[in-house]
């Protein structure tokens, strides 16, 4: 269901979707799972596949596949969670209430100079049909101490809600990215990227509602973000990452992001990590204290993702291998999220706050 999946994606929201395959044109495999639960009974189990071929010396193709098999209260049954958890019980409903299932290919080419990667990208669930594809560049300078980075995005998505609703079933969505990464001397890098957002159509849940009807958004929606990364190397054992994003839209919602992590060697199989997040956003221009809407208000808000709140989160990531020189990687993370006190979330989820446990397992392989 989109509300559900939404909540899922509020914890990677700051990962990027797309990496770039094209740094390393190698033969590699992977086979992982990730686990989301939090404390509004939502539970997402997203087992993932990837295999990465080289065609030649400067050339990759790659699949990847991704399952979520969502166990929650279905928003089919209609209400907030508390109600819906009744209504599920009464009927017995258990199980997974839905299945959403999200292939990707893609291409990569690299020469040393220039690597560029491309793709597509089809996601299907019960209610909801995304389609996209995507393309990337980049060029070396300066003896590769310099490069430039082009990425764009292009989404076309319908949605079309369990019960009937008189509503526009479409939201398209464009991303443009630029960025330049420098490398300061041989233990710094620095990365300065810009993106442009314009989203349209139905960009509100067709699910939340309350006593003055459903959720009401605009139908168009532009963003600006600007985002500094730093890569620190401290000695032979020890790294940093840093993080830094800013982010303002048409709907008056700025928010701010900071990352940092640690990572440290415990010998040449095991490296061992801490990083945590901090986010905070103010409110968009068309939300309102939760309880104060009228019949007549051209926009309704539900979904505290519209209000002002902060959030944060810490984890751990660990990684291992064998022996030095093993072609399997096992990687493992945990983190914990959690918002602050919100209105909003308290409203629909009885909670005053959304808390979650997320965990991540996969294998490697390099062949």
């Amino acid at each position: 269901m989109q509300i559900i999946r939404s909540l899922f994606i509020t914890l990677l929201m700051m990962i990027p979707f797309l990496k770039t395959y094209a740094e390393e044109l190698k033969n590699n495999a992977f086979l992982g799972i990730d686990v989301y639960t939090d404390n509004a009974g939502v539970q997402v189990y997203s087992p993932t596949f990837s295999l990465m071929k080289t065609l030649s010396k400067h050339w990759l193709i790659g699949f990847k596949m991704r399952i979520d098999a969502i166990a929650a209260a279905s928003i089919r049954f209609g209400g907030p969670p508390s109600n819906v958890d009744a209504v599920a019980s009464a009927s017995h409903k258990s199980g997974f209430e839905d299945t959403r299932y999200a292939p990707t290919f893609l291409a990569a080419y690299d020469d040393g100079i220039n690597s560029a990667g491309a793709g597509i990208y089809y996601s299907t669930e019960e209610d909801y049909t995304g389609k996209s594809f995507f393309f990337n560049y980049t060029r070396q300078f300066n003896q590769g101490n310099t490069a430039l980075g082009f990425g764009y995005s292009q989404a076309s998505d319908t949605l079309d809600p369990v019960f009937s609703r008189d509503i526009i079933k479409y939201k398209d969505e464009k991303k443009l990215d630029i960025s330049i990464n420098q490398l300061i001397d041989r233990t710094l890098s620095l990365q300065f990227v810009y993106s442009y957002i314009d989203a349209s159509g139905f960009l509100a849940s067709p699910y939340l509602y309350n006593s003055q009807g459903f959720e009401k958004y605009p139908t168009k929606r532009t963003g600006n973000a600007f985002a500094i990364k730093a890569l620190k190397y401290i000695d032979d054992k020890n790294s940093m990452n840093f993080s830094y994003r800013y982010y303002k839209d048409d709907w008056e919602i700025t928010s701010h992001t900071i990352n940092v992590e640690w990572l440290h060697d415990l010998s040449e199989t095991l490296m061992i990590g801490a990083r945590a997040r901090y986010y905070t956003q103010s409110k968009s221009f068309f939300t309102k204290a939760a309880g104060d809407y009228k019949d007549t208000d051209k926009f309704t808000v539900i979904d505290y993702r519209m209000s002002a709140f902060d959030s944060y989160d810490i984890g751990i990531p660990i990684k291992y291998k064998t022996s030095f020189d093993s072609p399997y990687t096992f990687s493992f993370s945990i983190d914990y999220y959690r918002t602050s006190h919100n209105a909003y979330i308290k409203r629909w989820y009885g909670d005053k706050y959304i808390q979650a446990l997320y965990t991540t397992f996969r294998v490697d392989y390099a062949f």
